[in-house]
């Protein structure tokens, strides 16, 4: 072991900043075939999935139509209520609306090209480390990790946060190579994807910060010095947006949707902060979930989604740090191995670990790491293949990548039942191979190479292509060939929107109460009103005017007030209310909305109107 890792060790002499050997043609042509393969996975069918998630699509609309609701990140283009979560996700699609006009392309596109560009940087971040070869297998990892093709195919604002993410996990490994400063603020600075998922984004520094204090070629004081500047342009890059809001007068923009106080820093802390942690969420829907455990991310709908590589992922970082034990304090690999197994292993340990609000597709901000892990250790337990930990190492990866694709699909017995097999055939073969290739010439070698690798990635690939394959709709999409949305594929659970029960649900509006939602709209501010964000949401996309959301996306935020409602109906800025009065359960949310949808019920006139329950405002109840 010892010959072994001063063999694979940095040299005394400080590394090239950019190891490229001979640039065969090859190392020039395969980036690019791997994102033009990404781009068609990422675009191909793209509108199949309509408005994929309506609430977000909606807030793109109304930014294409008004600055100031594109800059607050509000619901409707008049201003009644933000999204609740910081809008930079929606300034990309808003601007893309504004161009293109609004459409499922033009809401859709942006997330997909994000996907490309996250493959990219991640070849190219991964690539400065471990050469070329490491890079294309990470990069090819990310687009075929099956959360990846369903969150770059929809538009919640995971898919900018990973970019930011990566660009981020970039600029740190520009810094570690001549402990730059510059380049470690620019680390810094890509601390904006707050303002794409706010604290979630922060969950990566602790493994930036480390992989910098441990390997950067200076003194620890300068070291320090430097991760301080990065601090400041990190409070910089995330904290103007909060100052601005804070400070900005309630009177003069729209209600903080998540917020029970019309406080952005309460919804940063609170409902999407550390509330998720302990699931201490006011306004919730569901209240604390038991304590997980890191079985979570292997299992149920996480497991289609992330699991494939994660254990070998695990085993990478143990082959890693064994392969640079002895190496000098600023060996880059070993770098590398702090911030993307540090990566892993605090977002990993949140995501299972956590009692509030968590859905599978979150697991997305864990594909970067674990593709980078593989590519990485990959290629360098495949150099050192010879010694016979090496070997093993390389081969018990690949043969427990092949289980665990076989224990995912398991799980979806009805999709493609033979692949199963199939994929635990040829990684066992593989493993086995692996083990002798050192001893067989290079074509065989490179045979054994190349399905190794179409062993470890055929489950992910194709639940891959399931997932891009598959029109994903609603608020709760999740990966495979049967995800879909919120009560599965393609649909919503709890019938048209409109009513309290189906706060998480959309579907399209019938043509005629969209007709009526459309008659006389210059008369009106909203034309309509109902409980809920997503319902609104359906609403507003169909008519193509404003419908307000009262209170937000759980129905359980305090706007409006009644008063607030009472004055703006007899105002005539409100012409219809959609939806009967229903009870929510939440957990310590305001009941406003309930009390809104009773006031309406007890003094104006009801119709139905393709099944759905219209109140006419402008009208009182004889």
């Amino acid at each position: 072991m010892t010959a072994l890792a001063e063999r694979d060790s940095a040299p005394s002499t400080p590394e090239p900043a950019d190891p490229r050997p001979s640039r065969p043609v090859w190392v020039r042509a395969a980036p690019a075939g791997l994102l033009i393969a990404t781009a068609v996975l990422y675009l191909w069918g793209l509108g199949a999935s309509g408005w994929a998630n309506a609430f977000y699509s909606a807030a793109a609309q109304a930014g294409g139509a008004s600055w100031r609701a594109w800059f607050f990140g509000a619901s409707d283009a008049a201003g009644s209520i933000t999204v609740d979560k910081t809008p930079a996700a929606l300034w990309v699609m808003g601007l893309s609306v504004r161009l293109f006009g609004l459409g499922s392309w033009s809401v859709l596109v942006p997330q997909a090209l994000m996907g490309v560009g996250s493959v990219g940087a991640l070849f190219a971040t991964v690539r400065r480390v471990s050469g070329a070869g490491a890079g294309l297998i990470a990069g090819g990892v990310l687009a075929l990790t099956p959360v990846a093709a369903l969150m770059f195919r929809f538009n919640n604002p995971d898919a900018l946060l990973v970019l930011l993410l990566i660009a981020g996990a970039y600029c740190t490994v520009r810094a570690i190579e001549t402990a730059s400063p510059r380049w470690l603020a620019l680390a810094g600075a890509a601390g904006f994807g707050f303002l794409a998922k706010m604290l979630q984004a922060f969950l990566v520094l602790p493994a930036f910060a480390l992989a910098y204090l441990v390997a950067a070629p200076t003194s620890p004081g300068r070291r320090l010095l430097h991760l301080l500047g990065a601090l400041g342009a990190l409070v910089v890059s995330a904290g103007w947006y909060l100052a601005v809001v804070e400070l900005w007068p309630a009177s003069a923009r729209p209600y903080v949707g998540g917020s029970q106080t019309n406080s952005i820093l309460e919804l940063t802390l609170g409902y999407n902060g550390f509330g998720r942690i302990t699931g201490d969420e006011v306004g919730s829907l569901g209240g604390a979930q038991s304590g997980g455990s890191w079985a979570r991310l292997l299992g149920g709908e996480m497991a289609g989604g992330i699991a494939w590589l994660l254990p070998a992922a695990v085993i990478a970082i143990g082959a890693l740090a064994w392969l640079t034990w002895r190496a000098p304090r600023t060996d880059r690999t070993r770098a590398a191995t702090v911030l993307w197994g540090g990566w892993l292993v605090v977002s990993g340990g949140v995501f299972s670990l956590m009692s509030g609000i968590i859905h599978p597709y979150y697991t997305v901000a864990l594909a970067p790491a674990v593709a980078a892990l593989v590519g990485t250790a990959a290629v360098r337990l495949w150099r050192a293949r010879a010694h016979p930990i090496a070997a093993g190492l390389l081969s018990g990866g690949v043969a427990l990548s092949a289980l665990t694709a076989y224990l995912v699909l398991t799980g979806d017995p009805e999709w493609l039942p033979w692949l199963k097999y199939v994929v635990l055939l040829l990684g066992l073969a593989a493993a086995v191979l692996v083990l002798v290739s050192d001893r067989l010439p290079r074509a065989g070698a490179r045979g054994v190479a190349v399905l190794a690798l179409v062993a470890a990635l055929a489950g992910s690939g194709a639940y891959a292509l399931a997932t891009a394959a598959t029109p994903h709709t609603g608020a709760l999409p999740s990966a495979g060939p049967v995800g879909g949305g919120f009560g599965g594929r393609g649909g919503a659970r709890g019938g048209m929107p409109g009513g309290t029960g189906s706060l998480l649900g959309t579907t399209t509006p019938g043509a005629e109460v969209t007709a009526l939602l459309q008659a006389g709209t210059g008369n009106y501010t909203w034309v309509a009103a109902t409980v809920g964000s997503s319902p609104a949401a359906a609403y507003q996309l169909a008519s193509g005017y404003p419908v307000m959301a009262v209170g937000g996306f759980n129905g359980t935020d305090p706007a409006p007030t009644l008063e607030q409602f009472q004055q703006d109906v007899a105002a005539g800025r409100i012409h219809y209310f959609i939806g009967e009065p229903t009870p929510i359960r939440s957990t310590g949310g305001s009941d406003t909305a309930e009390r809104i949808a009773q006031w309406v019920a007890a003094g104006h006139p009801a119709t139905t109107v393709d099944g759905v329950t219209v109140y006419d405002l402008t009208a009182k109840s004889s």
